[in-house]
Order: structure tokens, then C-alpha cells, then sequence
């Protein structure tokens, strides 16, 4: 089986230098989760280390072009078959592959604009340049300022990129997420008008990589129509991809066929979702385009695409359904909350001894393996329990479920049609007995998270000691030898105990006479202070604000210790701040009073577990994730 990777590739324009960034991610073809990465020149003062690319897995060329300069970088992850990959993410470590995945994210310079029809209209192939639908695209024009994850007091230098994007009616756009990840100002551009107007994002969906916009001046509504959304289309059916990919500045159309629908890997939002693959030509700058049918309805939205050197012409499409689910999330709940999941592995039963062995008669069924602690199956289902229907259809061997006619699909497509709180029945076999149970479905915790939500990581500076929570993006930037083998594996095998805990660690130290002999330190994790075990960084933060012993003594992985005089390092903690001209000794959100919840106490220490906590760190195809 050929191996993947995912790609994220777009153009970015800063005010000096032209930026190409292509990322890859690791993963499994059918269950692959990676993060969409943001590509951006970083800070000058950067410390040498995090401006290397990861390790095995990044490479830049530069070359010269008039007086633009072109950086094309790359980030690799490990992929057992494909990979998917966005234009304009983030991605995961790993090694280069022969494929990749791309959401096709925004380019650098160009915008993309989509404007949706209301009117059901047969398209000739001579009138399209003419058609209703294309002056309901838009080309979107973002200016991005990412976080700074090694240095989370700052950010990295901001870039520009161009996407695109289309009307849906009510003052409101649609288009990638990937295409406005950290926007500090996005514009939007009308087919045939050269003035550009301010938008606002509404809402943003990583998982699902979709993100909803608002423009509030009425002249750029003059005389636009909303577009219409068709049904999921058919194998074979048309498919016209419309947008404003690199190439040219005008509007571009691209036509292909339906190729295959079924539950993909999102390369920006690391899920599992239904998706279209399509044959028509999808490049960056397509990110956030409309795809039509052959009435001209809108059928879904561009997202990513796949390379490799033994495939051609797979692109992707987020169907109608997805997009629905997103827009009622966001009316119903005034927010995105996220797709829902069932947070248990599931194995395969397609062996006939495994299946007698667990007294199941029919051909069918998948074995629980490990249930997430978060989740509320962990109240419910047990492993070793076998799931044999949910809301009464019946589930294959191989974990799949009727879909349309002469189809099936994995019945992952059930759960992602349901919305967090909401309540499904599973059936299953617990020890050859059959029963009913009910699990209430939410969306999935992660205790190293792909995506930082909203404005700067937390971070907590202590005598020159900088404390973070790890994440994907800090990973991401650090490089796998940084990082250190035993904590990727944590990352990588643990799941969280309950909703609020975190993996923190002492990213660096900060030189200062209080800290003498640490100076070395980086990327270790924090287990306890003063003999406390730390369950988050605003744990850690109260844990120190309301030290009252003589030292601090901070216990970290592999039996280290660090021990500082409290009264000391209380008082050096200004010079540091002035020495490396930080503003604050700890973010904004670390002011906010301490919680204790309920839930966080009584857990019982446990080290990473023996399972993948994704799908695409899974090597076959016999395991995945729900």
C-alpha cells in the first residue's frame, strides 16, 4: 500500500517575501488525523533550535523572483497509507511519505469569493461564464498572526494569504477555516469589484474545517444572491469547483466528477468526517470555494486534496450535510461546539474465532478496546463489550453501516450526525448477553490539543522557569528531539483523565542568578510541586500563589527536581521580566481565579497507555478511534 503524507500548501504574502508553506502530517488513509498548520516566518529572536524544521521531516528552498522572495517550507508527518493535507495548517511530526493530503488552503496573495444562488437553474457548459452562481463567490483576503508557542508571551511575524469564499444569505459567508486560522483582519472581495470589504468572523470550526463570516457594509450585499445547497450528490454526478486558486487573479472553474463519498480524514481539524472526492482540479487558493452540480446548487465546499506520485486528481469536498450540522450547531447554541463522539476504540470482528470467543453468533459487531475516561461511555460501556447496532442499524464486522442504496459507510457517519448532548442507543453483547444502553455523545477531549482556540497559549513564568501546556503546535515547533522520546509518548498514548487536565511543561529557563545550574532545562514535564501532583498550568499557578513553605520544589519527569527559595524568586521574577523584556509574568487568563472541580480530584497516577489515542497513529486497518 503506498505511503501518504499531508500537505498544507498556500501562498502567503508579507509585506517583504512571499511565503509557500507545505506541511505534511501522519496518519491512516481512511482514519487519519492531522492538524492544519500555520506557516509563517517566525520571530527574529526565536531561539535557534525552534527555527529548525523538525526533525526528518522539514526542508525549505529559497529562490529569487524579481524582488519577491520564495520560501517553500515543509513539515512532515508519519502515514501508515494516505494522508490528507490542507493548504494553510499546522501539521504532525513525522517522516516524509510518497503522497500527501492538502486542504487547499488560502494563497498567499490571491482571495477567493463565493456568493450562493437561491435559484435551481440548469447550467449549459456556453453559459457558465454567465451563470447566477459566480457572482456569489468571493475571494478572501486574510492577514494572519499566529501564536508564538515556544515564546507564548508573543507572537510570530504576520503574513497575508488569499482564499475563497461564498454567500449563504443573511449577511453571511462561508468558507475554510484553515483560510482565517488567527485572522487579524479579513477582507472580502465581489466578483467584477475592485473594492475590498471588512469582514468579521463569526464562527470557526477546526474539526470540521469550516468557518462562518459576516460582512455588515450593505453595499457589498447590492444585488447578491445566496446560494442554494443540493443534496449530497451520486457517483458520476458533475461537479464544477469554483474559486480563485494561484495562477491568475480572476475568478477560476474547474469541472470534474463525483468520485467516491465516505467518511475522510480532515488534515485541519484532525476528525473524521463525511467528505466528496472529486477529479476536478482543486489548488491553493480553491480553500473555501463552492462546488456545484450541474443545476447549480451548491453541493459542498473545497477543502483539501491529495499528492502523491502514483495518484491524480483526488480532490475534497466538505458535503452539505457537514456544513448544515455547523450552521445549526452555531444557530442553536449561539457558538460552534464541535462534532460529537462516542470516545471509545473499537477492533474489527471480521475473524470467525474472535467472534465465537466473544459469544457473538452473527457476522457482526465491533469490540470495545479502551473507553476514554471523559467520555460518558466510560459509564456505560466496558472493554470487551461488542457494539452491534446504533439507534437500531445494524453495524458490520468491519464497523460499517447501510448508507443509501447498495452502500455502506463506517458508522463513525451516525455519531457525526448527532450534536454534543444529544443521546444515542447502542446495542450490544456484554459476556454473550444482548442489552440496551444509552451514552450521551460529546465532543472529545484532548489532553495535547491540535489547535490553541482563541488569542495566546497559557503560559506561567516562575524565577526565569517558563511553564506552558503542551500542545501539537509547541510539538510542532520544538522538533521531536526537543521534545524527548518518553513525553512524545505520553502525547502520543494518553488519553486525558477528566476535562480540565493537562500535560505541563517547563518549556525553558530563562538565565538568572536564582536559577543557577538549571539553565539546561527544557521541554520537561512538571508532575508535582511541593508534592502536589499539578493537574493544569492554572493548577500550578495557584499552587504557587498560595505556597506559604520556604522552598519551591518542583518535581519533574525522570525523578529530576528543582528546588528555589520562595522569597527569592518571588523577588527576581521582575528582573527576569525586564531582562527579556516580557510583559507579564504569566497570561491573562492565569488571573482568573482557581477552581477546583470535583471531577479533577481522586484520579488515580497512570503512566501512557498501550493504544494510540488517534487514529493516525494506528497502523492498521483492524483499530480506530469513534
Amino acid at each position: 500500500m503506498a505511503a501518504a503524507v499531508s500537505h498544507c500548501c498556500f501562498s502567503v504574502l508579507t509585506s517583504t517575501a512571499k511565503l509557500r508553506c507545505s506541511v505534511s502530517t501522519r496518519g491512516r488513509f481512511s482514519n487519519l488525523h492531522s492538524s492544519v498548520c500555520s506557516i509563517t516566518p517566525k520571530a527574529t529572536n526565536r531561539r535557534d533550535k525552534v527555527s529548525n524544521s523538525r526533525k526528518g521531516s522539514s526542508s525549505s528552498s529559497f529562490g529569487d523572483s524579481g524582488a519577491e522572495k520564495e520560501v517553500v517550507g515543509s513539515k512532515e508527518f508519519r502515514r501508515k497509507s494516505s494522508s490528507k493535507d490542507g493548504y494553510g495548517g499546522r501539521g504532525d511530526m513525522g517522516q516524509p511519505q510518497t503522497a500527501a493530503y492538502k486542504p487547499f488552503g488560502a494563497q498567499r496573495k490571491d482571495k477567493k469569493e463565493f456568493l450562493f444562488d437561491s435559484k435551481e437553474q440548469q447550467v449549459e457548459p456556453g453559459n457558465l461564464q454567465d451563470a447566477d452562481f459566480l457572482n456569489a463567490v468571493v475571494k478572501v483576503y486574510c492577514t494572519h498572526t499566529a501564536p508564538d508557542y515556544s515564546l507564548p508571551w508573543q507572537k510570530q511575524r504576520q503574513y497575508a494569504s488569499t482564499g475563497s469564499a461564498f454567500m449563504i444569505g443573511d449577511g453571511k459567508l462561508l468558507t475554510n477555516a484553515h483560510c482565517v486560522e488567527h485572522d487579524t483582519q479579513v477582507k472580502v472581495k465581489r466578483r467584477g469589484d475592485d473594492t475590498k470589504y471588512v469582514a468579521k468572523v463569526l464562527a470557526r470550526g477546526v474539526d470540521c474545517d469550516i468557518a462562518l463570516l459576516s460582512v455588515e457594509n450593505k453595499d457589498f450585499w447590492e444585488g447578491a444572491e445566496p446560494l442554494e445547497f443540493g443534496r449530497l450528490p451520486h457517483l458520476q454526478d458533475a461537479v464544477t469547483v469554483v474559486g480563485y486558486p494561484l495562477g491568475g487573479d480572476t475568478i477560476s472553474v474547474t469541472k470534474g466528477v463525483v468520485s467516491r463519498i465516505e467518511v475522510t480524514s480532515y488534515a485541519h481539524g484532525s476528525s473524521d468526517l463525511l467528505g466528496i472526492q472529486i477529479d476536478a482540479a482543486i489548488n491553493p487558493g480553491n480553500s473555501g470555494g463552492p462546488a456545484f452540480n450541474d443545476r447549480g446548487e451548491c453541493i459542498g465546499v473545497a477543502f483539501q486534496v491529495y499528492r502523491s506520485e502514483e495518484a491524480e486528481n483526488i480532490g475534497y469536498v466538505i458535503p452539505t450535510t457537514v456544513v448544515s450540522h455547523f450552521l445549526s450547531d452555531f444557530e442553536k447554541n449561539g457558538k460552534y461546539t464541535g462534532f460529537p463522539c462516542l470516545g471509545v476504540l473499537l477492533q474489527k470482528l471480521e475473524n470467525p474465532a474472535l467472534r465465537a470467543c466473544l459469544k457473538v453468533k452473527s457476522n457482526e459487531g465491533v469490540l470495545v478496546r479502551r473507553v476514554e475516561p471523559t467520555s460518558d461511555a466510560n459509564n456505560v460501556l466496558k472493554g470487551g463489550d461488542v457494539i452491534v447496532s446504533f439507534d437500531d442499524l445494524h453495524v458490520g464486522c468491519e464497523g460499517t453501516v447501510p448508507f443509501r442504496s447498495n452502500e455502506r459507510i463506517a458508522f463513525r457517519y451516525l455519531i457525526s450526525q448527532k450534536f454534543a448532548g444529544d443521546v444515542a442507543e447502542l446495542g450490544i453483547i456484554r459476556a454473550g448477553e444482548y442489552m440496551k444502553v444509552q451514552v450521551v455523545l460529546r465532543p472529545r477531549v484532548h489532553l495535547v490539543p491540535y489547535h490553541i482556540d482563541e488569542g495566546q497559549p497559557s503560559y506561567l513564568i516562575i524565577a526565569g522557569l517558563v511553564f506552558t501546556p503542551l500542545s501539537e503546535p509547541l510539538i510542532d515547533e520544538e522538533c521531536e528531539d526537543s521534545i524527548g522520546l518518553k513525553l512524545l509518548a505520553k502525547a502520543r498514548y494518553s488519553l486525558a483523565r477528566f476535562n480540565s487536565e493537562q500535560m505541563v511543561i517547563l518549556s525553558q529557563v530563562l538565565a538568572n542568578d536564582v536559577n543557577i545550574g538549571y539553565e539546561d532545562m527544557n521541554n520537561q514535564q512538571v508532575l508535582k510541586l511541593n508534592g502536589t501532583r499539578i493537574k493544569n498550568i492554572h493548577h500550578l499557578a495557584h499552587l504557587v500563589d498560595s505556597c506559604k513553605d520556604r522552598y519551591l520544589v518542583f518535581e519533574f519527569e525522570d525523578n529530576y527536581i528543582a528546588v528555589m527559595e520562595r522569597d527569592a524568586a518571588t523577588a527576581a521574577s521582575p528582573c527576569v521580566l525586564k531582562d527579556y523584556g516580557i510583559p507579564s509574568e504569566r497570561s491573562s487568563d492565569l488571573l482568573e481565579p482557581y477552581v477546583d472541580l470535583a471531577g479533577d480530584n481522586l484520579v488515580p497516577d497512570q503512566d501512557f497507555g498501550d493504544s494510540p489515542v488517534s487514529n493516525f497513529e494506528i497502523g492498521f486497518d483492524g483499530l480506530l478511534w469513534a
